[in-house]
């Protein structure tokens, strides 16, 4: 954790959704680990845009938001003091003390209170899809809106991917050369540091130029292509190595589409950390296209990483 974090809070989205409860579970656990508190969030609105409430229904709207922001701080405390968890957690010799919990309920749309929010947070968790969502959907709105416009490291969790944390399983991060890369790289690498984790970095390089047959671009040499990424990748890597000199790191350079060699490699990873936007994106798009496609197919916990502020 750096010290411009310290005492901010991981905010963690809640509306009592199945993937809320998880990404509950892992929101608390990683404030153990960084030994920060833990905020739980909810958000409640008036949803039908054709009348104005009165004061009355007004009130009887968040009093039903509180009961679900105080059903989020009981299981977080819950899960903070069960006598079973302390005894692994002594049994295993985990590290991390007493853990504040704090609540936030605002008015307003989910994405909106979570920005807000997030300002004052050192991360942000949210499940992948809450009780806004309808059946078939993949990621709900609010967690496509909240990675893509925080300026932090935003935790999306699904209900299938995260039922426990894999202790053990390595933390995996996608490397391009971007800045928003870059940042996913150094927060992968703490990741990995703060569970005594392996790393597998991944870089995928995909030059239709290196393909063979007709249609190979001419005065191409894809050996020299693939030769100058290899070296930059190791290049990128090496600075986090040095920082991070006790983390087992494996790099992984591959002839494959992004998404297909990320979604390889986190099969059975205990996290996921991609930048906001890759190459090739554009400010005016909510997502990269290979992250919008690990936040919809992961197999894992997705952590969306933006670049730094300029």
């Amino acid at each position: 954790m750096s010290e411009d974090g310290a005492g901010r809070p991981v905010l963690v989205g809640y509306d009592g959704s199945p993937a809320a409860e998880v990404a509950l579970r892992w929101g608390v656990e990683e404030a153990r680990l960084r030994g920060l508190p833990v905020t739980v969030c909810h958000a409640w609105h008036w949803p039908y845009p054709m009348r104005r409430p009165d004061e009355e229904t007004l009130e009887i709207l968040r009093g039903a938001g509180a009961i679900v922001a105080d059903e989020g701080v009981r299981k977080a405390h819950a899960l903070l003091t069960g006598e079973g968890v302390r005894r692994a957690r002594a049994l295993a010799g985990q590290r991390g003390g007493d853990v504040e919990v704090r609540w936030c309920l605002e008015r307003g749309w989910a994405a909106a209170v979570l920005l807000q929010a997030s300002r004052d947070a050192e991360l942000v968790v949210l499940g992948l899809r809450g009780h806004g969502g309808f059946e078939g959907l993949t990621v709900g709105s609010t967690a496509v809106q909240v990675a893509s416009r925080a300026d932090r490291p935003v935790v999306v969790v699904g209900a299938d991917t995260a039922h426990d944390r894999r202790d053990g399983a390595p933390i995996v991060v996608g490397v391009d050369g971007s800045p928003a890369s870059e940042a996913a790289l150094g927060f992968a690498f703490a990741e990995a540091a703060l569970r005594g984790a392996s790393l597998l970095a991944v870089c995928s390089w995909w030059d239709p130029s290196a393909l063979p047959g007709p249609d190979r671009a001419p005065f191409v040499r894809p050996d020299k292509l693939r030769h100058e990424a290899i070296v930059r990748f190791d290049q990128a890597v090496a600075p986090w190595r040095a920082e991070y000199p006790k983390v087992p790191v494996e790099t992984r350079f591959v002839v494959e589409k992004p998404r297909h060699a990320l979604l390889d490699a986190a099969d059975g990873a205990a996290l996921l950390a991609v930048g906001d936007r890759g190459i090739g994106s554009t400010p005016q798009t909510l997502l990269g296209p290979v992250t919008q496609a690990v936040l919809q197919q992961a197999p894992c916990p997705v952590a969306v990483v933006p670049a730094p502020a300029r």
